[in-house]
């Protein structure tokens, strides 16, 4: 049975508390929050859960082999690092740090501790983007695109621009999904509250082999979208998560190049381009709380030395996207080339 301890009872710490509480395998031992009127909340649903207002008190706690931390992404790095380095494993909301620095300092201590650090990347374990996942590798064909909107009216927040909330989520899912990763960023974006982070933004990512991505995320649209196409050579992918019952629909469509071999010269490299269209289906989903099942994982990887599908280095590879994305937005939309991630064994 695996202690566990929950930072943070604002907006995602009693979901957390909720799952943690009915999951087998694991024991909901201690919640910590700043303010008291909120384990107040906590002391009424969940009598036999330890509060305190003093993160110390769960470093210190033999009872606690790990720590799920929701927090202010300002204060993850300081709560993941001191939790790794009272031997705990961790696992800690969206995004994983405030730079890639952190992140890259977070995977190394938790490499050389051999600690499971887990980032909340939520949407990679729901049945929908799994199953894009299965149909990408299973033969879309050729990926042209990647497109995705999030837009929706608030919620602002005063510590993060609109990349940072709602953007990671589309980029932990792109990660997740496309076999290749992204070699630039471009971003635009402005804000329209004096001295606070945009609140709209454009993302562009491009890959190798003509492979392009667009992300548009939004705090001020009148409507909620959450949209994702993926295009490929033999098969189309829309994906909407505010769908009901068919989030994913797959389409048999697409264009055929047919070349002339009769031409020669400039017009050998013309060519005749061809529609395809077929049928759409809608495939069958697992039907289960993404939350409840990635904690599940966390634990069963803390247990048998395993290694989550949002691992630390899935969390540093898309802050290394969004830390190029703000640099790109403060240049007005310079391409910045991104690095590739450096493993730890």
């Amino acid at each position: 049975m695996i202690g566990v301890a929950v930072v943070g009872y604002g907006y995602w710490g009693p979901n957390l508390v909720r799952n943690l509480s009915d999951l087998q395998g694991a024991r909901l031992v201690t919640v910590c929050d700043l303010k008291a009127s909120r384990l107040e909340s906590v002391r009424n649903r969940y009598p036999s859960v330890t509060l305190t207002e003093n993160y110390d008190d769960v470093l210190s706690d033999p009872r606690v082999q790990a720590v799920a931390i929701a927090t202010p992404v300002s204060t993850h790095f300081r709560l993941a690092m001191s939790a790794l380095m009272a031997g705990k494993h961790v696992f800690v909301e969206k995004p994983i740090a405030s730079s890639a620095e952190e992140a890259e300092r977070l995977v190394d201590e938790a490499a050389r501790r051999g600690l499971v650090l887990a980032v909340d990347h939520t949407f990679v374990h729901t049945g929908a983007v799994r199953k894009m996942r299965e149909l990408v590798e299973a033969g879309l064909g050729q990926i042209y695109y990647y497109d995705s909107v999030r837009v929706n009216l608030g919620l602002f927040q005063h510590d993060v621009s609109v990349l940072w909330d709602l953007a990671v989520h589309d980029l932990s899912i792109m990660d997740y999904v496309l076999p290749s990763k992204p070699v630039a960023v471009s971003a635009s974006g402005v804000s329209h509250v004096a001295g606070e982070p945009e609140n709209i933004a454009y993302l562009n990512l491009l890959f190798e082999n003509n492979l392009i991505a667009h992300i548009h995320v939004n705090w001020l649209a009148p409507v909620k979208v959450r949209r994702t196409l993926v295009g490929g050579s033999r098969r189309m992918i829309v994906y909407d998560d505010l769908e009901p019952s068919e989030k994913i629909k797959v389409y048999d469509k697409g264009i055929t190049l047919n070349g002339n071999p009769h031409l020669s010269g400039e017009n050998a490299y013309q060519a005749m381009v061809g529609y395809r269209t077929g049928d759409m289906w809608a495939p069958h989903l697992e039907v289960t709380e993404a939350l409840g099942t990635e904690l599940r994982e966390f634990v069963d990887c803390i247990e048998n030395n395993k290694t989550p599908i949002a691992d630390g280095h899935a969390g540093l590879r898309v802050v290394r996207i969004l830390e190029a994305a703000s640099q790109s937005l403060a240049q007005r939309g310079r391409v910045i080339d991104l690095q590739p991630v450096r493993r730890v064994a």
